[in-house]
């Protein structure tokens, strides 16, 4: 299997396609998370990186145009390959730069439905980005449904689907000898949650996969969220409880027969978000699902 090279990069992301963000401003940082698990973070998704032996694995790759840099930061770590790639969710933030590394020989990894929705054009309902379908490269070669194993770099590697959450094609990625897990976006570490609600995520769907996630690790488990520092059990169902307190809060105003307007001005998230139009959006959002 070939290793991607800064020298490969330069024909690989010749044909990538150029975001308004400027990336070469980005750095990517390293994050040691275990002797041999470490988590990088850029622009876009932490990514797990596990190395040893076997070779390296990969949760999420982030943005094209970083590529480059996301294979220097790993070649930092190990001179072994990038051999898998595990995409946590399907989301652009996530796997747009499957193309890269696929091309460069690793294989991608991901639940059925986001293999489904890479292969058609999509959009992003948080901001209405067009996400183009990925060609051949940059679609995941191996798929599951409901949960699937690897045996590599010493861990016993679960990757677990606990239904719609963020999206309808979330993988949980859990090192079970490191006692390290890998969310993606079902759990973040900035205030309410994106719930992709038209691409299948649902706010109660993440609560009860929260709650599944948790069953999964125990108090001394360290998380690498989809966005944020690394974070514990502890942190996690404390995300859950606010999301838990906001659809009581929404659902008995709706048994109360007030309108998304009503809704909106009651605050039924106050504690947790500041009011603003983001914040609205969440809100009508979720409306919609409970009404």
């Amino acid at each position: 299997m070939k290793r991607i090279t800064v020298g490969l990069l330069g024909a690989v992301l010749a044909s990538t396609s150029v975001f308004a963000q400027d990336f070469s401003q980005v750095n990517i940082t390293t994050i040691p998370v275990t002797d041999n698990i470490y988590m990088l973070q850029g622009s876009g998704g932490n990514i797990g990186v596990s190395i040893g032996d076997d070779g390296t694995f990969i949760v999420d790759d982030q943005f094209a145009p970083l590529t480059g840099k996301i294979v220097e930061a790993i070649a930092a770590l190990t001179d072994k390959p990038v051999d898998f790639v595990v995409n946590s969710h399907w989301h652009y933030d996530h796997s747009d730069g499957n193309e890269n590394f696929g091309k460069a020989g690793a294989y991608i990894v991901a639940q059925d439905n986001s293999r489904h929705r890479m292969e058609t054009d999509q959009v992003v309902s948080l901001n209405g980005r067009e996400q183009e379908a990925y060609d051949a490269s940059g679609l995941p070669k191996i798929t599951f449904m409901d949960a699937m194993k690897f045996y590599f770099n010493g861990n016993t590697i679960e990757i677990v689907y606990t239904g719609p959450g963020h999206t309808d094609g979330d993988a949980q990625v859990y090192f079970r000898e490191s006692n390290v897990l890998h969310t993606g976006d079902m759990f973040v570490r900035y205030g309410l949650p994106f719930i992709d609600q038209p691409n299948g995520g649902t706010t109660s769907g993440m609560i009860d996969s929260l709650w599944e996630i948790a069953g999964l690790i125990d108090d001394d488990t360290i998380i690498i969220p989809g966005h944020g520092q690394l974070a514990k059990r502890s942190d996690l169902l404390e995300y859950r409880s606010m999301l838990v307190t906001i659809r009581e809060r929404l659902q008995a105003a709706i048994a109360q027969g007030q309108s998304a307007d009503q809704v909106v001005a009651s605050d039924v998230v106050e504690g947790f978000a500041a009011p603003g139009a983001g914040t609205e959006r969440w809100v009508r959002a979720a409306y919609e699902e409970y009404k």
